[in-house]
């Protein structure tokens, strides 16, 4: 492979969405209906990445995954245990806010029949005012936060933080959560499709019915000492660190090489525009550099451009 891989975006009509996905990114969503999701890179039994064009055109994210391995990732996930391609990475337009979720740890998914989920979010961009809810607010036990829940007051009980562009926070499993009105971000997380929600601000759903709860399974997954998390304090260019994925910010002012150590890395472009391999990529673009494009350059086409890039540890191969 000698240029970078794009992929065909997924959009995701969501009762809670809009369509800045559309008005400030240029994707192309179904007319007349709020999308709240893109899923950018999927490899899923019901939902799945195709090569959008080049000599892999219509080529799946799982036949990369699982009939190229070596050559589009790196010879060091050959004996990655995942059948599937281990991350998922969404763009999220949310114009109404999100129900109050958690995703289940590795410890408990199995017996409540679910995937285990921990994610990272990039706020792409905000609205004046925007907020996001994640942890519980001091004090706050498994007791009263069933009183809240009896009582609708939930909101009472989960950690509310302002939010602006160019920040991120992690989400690992366990942590209750919900995205606020006004939010545009980059999700990178592991490849689950299990959310249990706790309350959904007595909305209805597209159907005109309330939509689901999972009680049971979201007090089992709660994770009751998590208590008001802050924003990421970035480590240098790393923004995100876990066995599952390792997420970097940065800000390209000159050419720089895209890789290092012989592996893949998939890109996001958060604001401006970069050029990889004379393809000209805009913000809300993503693509894969594989590891036989080792010298490839990212080069801003104006002064500055940000790139969200992502990959696997190598440490979760074994």
């Amino acid at each position: 492979m000698n240029e970078p891989l794009i992929f065909e975006p997924l959009p995701m009509e969501r009762i809670w969405g809009g369509r800045r996905l559309e008005t400030l990114l240029s994707k192309t969503l179904p007319p007349g209906v709020p999308v709240g999701e893109s899923w950018e890179i999927v490899d899923r039994e019901d939902a799945q990445s195709v090569v959008h064009e080049g000599p892999l055109r219509g080529t799946t994210l799982h036949e990369l995954w699982t009939d190229r391995r070596e050559e589009i990732f790196g010879a060091g996930y050959l004996d990655h245990p995942s059948a599937r391609f281990p991350i998922l990475i969404k763009l999220l337009d949310a114009r109404e806010r999100l129900s109050v979720q958690v995703h289940p740890p590795a410890e408990v998914a199995p017996a409540l029949m679910g995937e285990p989920k921990t994610e990272m979010w990039y706020f792409l961009n905000c609205l004046p005012g925007a907020s996001i809810f994640a942890g519980l607010k001091h004090g706050v036990t498994r007791e009263t936060f069933e009183t809240a829940m009896e009582k609708g007051e939930v909101e009472q009980a989960v950690h509310q933080l302002p939010v602006q562009s160019g920040e991120s926070i992690f989400i690992p499993s366990g942590r209750v959560h919900a995205i606020g009105e006004g939010c545009l971000i980059i999700e990178v997380q592991q490849n689950s499709d299990t959310t249990y929600r706790v309350f959904d601000w007595n909305r209805t759903g597209l159907d005109g019915k309330p939509r689901d709860l999972h009680i049971r399974e979201s007090m089992s997954s709660i994770d009751f000492n998590d208590f008001e998390p802050s924003l990421d304090r970035p480590h240098g260019e790393t923004i995100a660190a876990c066995e599952y994925f390792v997420v970097e910010k940065w800000t390209l002012d000159t050419p720089r090489v895209a890789l290092d150590g012989g592996r893949f890395a998939i890109f996001g472009v958060a604001e401006g525009s970069v050029t990889c391999d004379g393809h000209v990529m805009d913000a809300g673009s993503f693509f894969l550099v594989p590891p036989s494009m080792q010298d490839a350059l990212l080069k801003p086409t104006n002064e500055t451009a940000c790139v969200i890039r992502a990959t696997l540890p190598l440490s979760s191969a074994s």
